[in-house]
C-alpha cells in the first residue's frame, strides 16, 4: 500500500462522508492524472498509426481507393477477433454502459470491457470508422480512477466520485475543454450538483487539461473556425435553426435507435462487418467523410462556399455514424456529433451570405450548428453552451448559441419527445442507469461514516457470560463469535421478547450478516429494507475476522429523515 495502515483507516473514514475534504480533492489530482495519461496514449496511438498511412490526421480523402476500401474490413476483422477472444459478454462499452456502472456500481470499470474499449477504439478511430474518441475516453477514464480507489480500498461513494473525476480529466485530455469537461460529468453522466463533486472533479480536469495543452499545444478542433459577431437581424433566423436542428437530432437519435433494435440479434461479428461494408462503399465515394470530426471540421472551414460538397458530406457522414453506432463499431458518438453539427450549421449559413453578402458567417454558424445538435442529441444544453465558450474563445458567441440551444432543445423534447441518445442505448440494453430515492441518497455516505462501536464481542469459548453481561450492559449489543461457519462468523445475542411476555428469559441467536467497509448506507437498505429492522456488522475484507462496528436499520431510517442535510 502507499499509506501506512492508520492513515488507510483515516483516509477512509474521511471520505466515506459526503463532505468537501482536502485528501478528496487530492486523491482527483492523482485520478486526474492516471486518467489523462492513458488518454494522451490512447490518442497518441492513434496518430501514430494513422501517420503510416494519412497525410493529415483523419483526413481519408488523400490515401489510394484500395486501402480506403480494405481499412474497415481490417479493423471489423481485427475487432471481432479480439472481442471474441475475451469473451463477447465484455463488450458493453461507452458512455451508456458508463454511466449504467456509475448508478450501480460506483463507476468500478471491468478490467476486459475497458481492454475492449481501448484496443476496439483505437483500431475503429484508425480505420476511418465515423466514430468520436469521447466515448472511449470516458470509459477510460473512469476505469484509471476506479483503480485508484480500488487500490486504496477506499469508500464506493469515493470511488463513485474519483470516477467522475477521471471522466472529467479524459474530457479534458481528449478535447481540451476543461471546464465544458466538467459540466458534461455533472448533467449527462452524474446527473447531480453537488459542491463535494463539483470541486474534485473540477480539479481533475484541470490536470487534464494541462497534460493535453503540454503534450498538444493550446489548439482545438474548432480552432480553424472564423467566428464574427452577428447582428440583431439574424436571431429569427436562428430560431428557425434551432428548430431545423432539433428536429435532425430527433431523425439521428432515432435512426440510431432503430439500428440497434433492428440488429440486436445479431453476432458481433455480422454487425462489425456489414458496418465496414457500409463505411467502405460510402467512403468509397465520399471519403471527407469518414473518421472522427476532424475531417468534417476541415472540409467546412476550406470548403464553406461549396453547397452541394457540404450537403453530401453532411448526408454522408449521417449515414455513417448512424451505422457505425448503431452496429456497435467501438467508439464515442460526441465526435461525429460535433462533426455533423458544424457541417450542418455551414449550410444554413448559405442563406444569410446570400443576403448580406458576408462570406465570412459560415464559421460562426458552423459553431452555432455544432451547439444547437450537441445539446438536442445528448440532452446536454448547459455542457454544450460551454463547450462552445471554450472551443471558440469568443465571448461573442454566447448570446446566439443560447437561442439556438434552447430552440433546438424545446423543439426536439417537446415536439418529438426525443430522448437523450444515450437513455436509448441504455433502455434498449435493459441497463438500469436510475436510482430509488432513497438509494440516491444512501449511496452518497460510506458505512464507516456511521459505525456503531457500542457493542460487546464474545469468543466462543466465553459463551456461558452471556447472561451476566445482558444484565450488566444492557445498552450493548452482544455479539458471539462461531468458529465453525466460514461464511456467517458472528452471531447477535439478544432476549426473546415474546418469550419474555410468558416469564421465560429466552435468549435469541441471530445470524448476522456481514458489509465489507467499503459498503455504503444503500447497500444496508438492501439487506435490511424487508424486516424495517435489524443489525449488519462492518468488517475489512483484508482481516475478515475482526468487527470494525455495527450499522443499525434506525440509523439507515435516520438518514433518510435528515437527507436534506447531505445536499
Amino acid at each position: 500500500m502507499l499509506l501506512p495502515a492508520d492513515w488507510q483507516a483515516k483516509l477512509r473514514l474521511r471520505l466515506a462522508f459526503p463532505l468537501t475534504s482536502v485528501q478528496l480533492c487530492l486523491l482527483a489530482i492523482v485520478a486526474g492524472l492516471l486518467a489523462a495519461l492513458i488518454i494522451l496514449l490512447f490518442r497518441l496511438t492513434i496518430i501514430g498509426i494513422q501517420s503510416f498511412f494519412l497525410e493529415r490526421t483523419d483526413d481519408f480523402s488523400g490515401i489510394a481507393e484500395g486501402y480506403r476500401w480494405t481499412l474497415p474490413f481490417i479493423a471489423a476483422g481485427l475487432i471481432s477477433i479480439m472481442a471474441m477472444l475475451v469473451g463477447l459478454s465484455h463488450y458493453r462499452m461507452g458512455i451508456s454502459y458508463v454511466i449504467h456502472r456509475i448508478k450501480t456500481r460506483y463507476g468500478v470499470m471491468p478490467f476486459w470491457n475497458t481492454f475492449n474499449q481501448f484496443f476496439g477504439g483505437i483500431i475503429a478511430l484508425s480505420s476511418g470508422f465515423s466514430v468520436g474518441r469521447e466515448g472511449p475516453s470516458v470509459h477510460l477514464g473512469a476505469f484509471g480512477a476506479g483503480l485508484l480507489g480500488q487500490y486504496l480500498h477506499l469508500p464506493y461513494n469515493s470511488i463513485r466520485i474519483l470516477a467522475g473525476c477521471g471522466i472529467a480529466a479524459a474530457i479534458s485530455a481528449s478535447f481540451n475543454t476543461p471546464l465544458a469537461a466538467v459540466i458534461f460529468v455533472m448533467e449527462v453522466v452524474l446527473r447531480e450538483y453537488r459542491i463535494h463533486v463539483f470541486v474534485p472533479v473540477m480539479l481533475a480536469s484541470v490536470v487534464g487539461a494541462l497534460l493535453t495543452r503540454g503534450v498538444f499545444g493550446m489548439g482545438n478542433d474548432l480552432a480553424a473556425l472564423k467566428i464574427i459577431s452577428i447582428s440583431g437581424w439574424h436571431l429569427p433566423y436562428l430560431v428557425l435553426c434551432g428548430i431545423a436542428i432539433g428536429a435532425g437530432a430527433y431523425v439521428f437519435n432515432q435512426s440510431i435507435w432503430r439500428i440497434l433494435k433492428w440488429f440486436q440479434k445479431w453476432h458481433l461479428a455480422l454487425k462489425l462487418l456489414l458496418a465496414a461494408s457500409i463505411t467502405a462503399a460510402i467512403g468509397h465515394v465520399v471519403p471527407q467523410a469518414m473518421g472522427a470530426e476532424t475531417g468534417a471540421i476541415f472540409y467546412a472551414v476550406t470548403a464553406s462556399n461549396e453547397f452541394w460538397l457540404l450537403l453530401t458530406i453532411l448526408l454522408a457522414k449521417f449515414v455513417l455514424t448512424v451505422v457505425a453506432v448503431g452496429l456497435a463499431v467501438p467508439g464515442g458518438v460526441v465526435g461525429p456529433i460535433f462533426g455533423i453539427g458544424i457541417v450542418a450549421g455551414t449550410l444554413l449559413a448559405f442563406l444569410p451570405v446570400v443576403v448580406s453578402g458576408e462570406a465570412s458567417l459560415s464559421g460562426t454558424y458552423a459553431t452555432l450548428g455544432m451547439a444547437g445538435f450537441m445539446a438536442a442529441t445528448l440532452h446536454a444544453p448547459l455542457a454544450a453552451l460551454v463547450a462552445v465558450m471554450e472551443l471558440s474563445y469568443n465571448p461573442d458567441i454566447i448570446v446566439p448559441a443560447m437561442l439556438v440551444i434552447t430552440c433546438a432543445y424545446v423543439t426536439t423534447v417537446q415536439l418529438f419527445k426525443n430522448k437523450s441518445i444515450f437513455v436509448l442505448q441504455l433502455e434498449l440494453q435493459q441497463l438500469p442507469y436510475k436510482l430509488a430515492p432513497a438509494d440516491d441518497v444512501l449511496q452518497k455516505v460510506g458505512v464507516l461514516a456511521m459505525l456503531d462501536k457500542e457493542y460487546l464481542l464474545l469468543s466462543a469459548s466465553e459463551e456461558d457470560k452471556i447472561d451476566t453481561l445482558l444484565a450488566d450492559k444492557p445498552a450493548h449489543q452482544l455479539l458471539l463469535q462461531k468458529t465453525d461457519d466460514p461464511e456467517q462468523p458472528f452471531l447477535l445475542i439478544d432476549y426473546d421478547l415474546e418469550a419474555s411476555m410468558t416469564g421465560q428469559a429466552t435468549l435469541l441467536r441471530q445470524p448476522l450478516q456481514g458489509l465489507s467497509h467499503q459498503a455504503t448506507m444503500a447497500e444496508v437498505h438492501t439487506l435490511l429494507d424487508e424486516q424495517k429492522a435489524g443489525v449488519v456488522y462492518i468488517y475489512d475484507p483484508q482481516q475478515p475476522e475482526q468487527v470494525l462496528g455495527l450499522i443499525r436499520w434506525e440509523q439507515v431510517r435516520a438518514l433518510l429523515t435528515k437527507q436534506n442535510n447531505l445536499i
